[in-house]
C-alpha cells in the first residue's frame, strides 16, 4: 500500500540586506528592488506566498521608503512595514534590510537568505559564490563576534 506525503506548509523567515550607493529616492528602490528580486528569485517564491515583508534602514537612508519598491513590483496585497533601525557606532552606513515572513513548505536549511553589495559584510558565511564583493564568501572570514545582521 502506498502512502502519500503531503508537504506540511510553515511559516519561515527570509532575511536579506543591501546598500544604497547614495541617500536618493532611485538608489533606495534600485538596491531595494534588486534584493526583493532576488530573495524571490533565489527561493522560489511568488507574492502570494508572501505573509509580510519588514523593511529597515539605517537613519542615513531617508529619502524613499523601501517598501516602495515592493509596490512598484506589484505586490500590492503583501502587508509591508517599514522602521528605521537602531543607530549603532561602526554599523555598517546605507543599509536596507528586509525580513519576509513567507508560507512554504522548504526545511529551514533550504531557505536562502541574501546579503548584496556592501552588506556582505554583515553575514560574510551567507555571501554567494557569485557576490561581487569575493573578500566576503563563504565561511566566517570577516565575521566579528556580535556582528550586525
Amino acid at each position: 500500500m502506498a502512502q502519500t506525503v503531503c508537504a506540511q506548509t510553515v511559516c519561515r523567515g527570509i532575511r536579506g540586506a543591501t546598500t544604497a550607493e547614495v541617500n536618493t529616492p532611485e538608489a533606495i528602490l534600485a538596491a531595494t528592488r534588486e534584493l526583493l528580486v532576488r530573495i524571490a528569485a533565489e527561493n522560489e517564491i511568488s507574492p502570494e506566498e508572501i505573509a509580510s515583508i519588514f523593511f529597515t534602514v539605517t537613519p542615513d537612508l531617508d529619502a524613499e521608503y523601501p517598501a516602495v519598491a515592493a509596490r512598484n513590483l506589484g505586490w500590492s496585497q503583501v502587508p509591508l512595514l517599514n522602521s528605521v533601525e537602531i543607530p549603532r557606532v561602526g554599523g555598517l552606513p546605507a543599509c536596507i534590510r528586509v525580513l519576509f515572513h513567507v508560507n512554504t513548505t522548504k526545511k529551514q536549511n533550504e531557505i536562502k537568505h541574501i546579503y548584496l553589495r556592501e552588506a556582505v559584510r554583515l553575514r560574510p558565511d551567507l555571501a554567494s559564490e557569485d557576490s561581487e564583493y569575493p573578500q566576503h564568501r563563504g565561511g566566517d572570514a570577516g565575521k566579528k563576534e556580535g556582528a550586525e545582521n
